[in-house]
This record gives C-alpha cells, structure tokens and sequence, in this order.
C-alpha cells in the first residue's frame, strides 16, 4: 500500500514543533508567521476556530519559507474553504470518511487524528501512517502513545493537546514521534502586543527541543 501521508510527513519533518495558532485577527498573520519561521518553526497549523482564520491563512501562505496548514478541520466544506484560502495541509481533531475523501478530492495533505490503537489502525488501513494523537495529555500523555507503538510501529505521530516546554521532550524521545503540536509559542497576550522578537525567542528555543 502507497501511504496517503508522503507529504504530510514532509511537513512535520521540517521541525520538531508544529504552532497551533489561534488567530483572532488576521493583521497580526504574517508578523507572526514571518516571527515563526525566523524562529525555525516553519510548519504552521492556524486552527478554524475563528472568524479570521482563512484570511489569516491567505495571509500567512504569502510569507516566505512558511509552510500553512489548516486546523480543526471536521467538514468537507472546511476543507474546501482551506485549499481556497491557500492551505498547504490540514490537520483534523480525529477522521471520518466524509473528511478523508474531501482531502484527497481536493489534494490536501491531511494529518488526521487518533487517540486508540483501533483509530489508528482504521486510519492504517486507508493509507495514512502519519496521524495526530489527540487528546495528547488526556489521552495518557507520552507512555500512552508509547504503549500504542510497540504493536504500531509503523505508524507515526504528532501529539497534541497539553504539550508544553515541561512535557515536550518525554514526547519528543519517542521513535514514534515525529514532531509535536503546541501553542505556547504563539501566546495570546505577546500576539495581541506585537510583540514579534520574543515569539520568535520562543519558536528558536522549540526548535531547539530535539537536539
């Protein structure tokens, strides 16, 4: 079987830390992703969770050497409307079928979520070996995903959900793990101050977690 996640492991390859953005207002997208990647965080995955959210991809996709995804997909209308505004791969809380044919309808490279060994090997059986493990924290952190690998090891992840500078190596360590997704590099306080140096402070000292 060809696997459907070629390029999406592409992607979470580019760093050890995905941002998972919530964007309020679309002005501030290209300061901070333009901070991001400076900062060596080029993968970017800004949430559909406001307003703003295709338009701050439309503006983010502008920005050299970035590299925008679409979060919180759950409708093929919202993967629809990602492609359209410019996203390059979308990332999805869990999978449905519905959301896994809009993908590959419309090319979009799709990190789908899985929190179960059975999720996982349903999305194993469609081609995808490069899920998102969401709930991360919730779902039993880092010796969770880690028990899930032994009988998986072909599959791969990118946890999310209660990853932090604290916690981030112990998911890092894991031969499972290609990469994490985290929003404390983008806080809200610091993005709604403009403050661009230091969330690109952050993003260096992120990516700098895998060395």
């Amino acid at each position: 079987m060809t696997s459907k996640s070629i390029r999406t492991r592409e992607i979470c390859a580019l760093a050890p830390i995905v941002p998972v953005l919530v964007v309020d207002d679309a002005k501030q997208a290209a300061p901070l992703a333009e901070a991001l990647v400076a900062g060596g965080l080029p993968a970017l995955e800004v949430t559909l969770r406001t307003p703003a959210a295709l338009d701050a991809i439309r503006e983010m996709a502008r920005v050299p050497g970035g590299v925008v995804g679409a979060g919180t997909l759950i409708t093929p209308a919202d993967v629809r409307a990602a492609k359209a505004a410019g996203a390059q791969f979308g990332v999805s809380p869990g999978a449905t079928d519905a959301l896994i044919a809009a993908c590959e309808a419309e090319g979009l490279p799709l990190l789908p979520g899985a929190a179960t060994a059975s999720e996982a090997m349903c999305l194993l059986e469609k081609g995808y070996d490069m899920l998102k493990f969401f709930p991360a924290e919730a779902s039993g952190g880092a010796p969770a995903l880690k028990a899930i690998g032994a009988p998986l090891p072909q599959v791969s992840f990118c946890p999310t959900g209660g990853v932090s500078p604290d916690n981030a190596r112990d998911y890092l360590g894991l031969s499972n793990v290609v990469c994490a997704g985290g929003s404390w590099v983008a806080p809200k306080a610091m993005v709604q101050a403009g403050d661009w140096s230091g969330i690109e402070r952050l993003a260096r000292d992120a990516a700098a977690l895998a060395r």
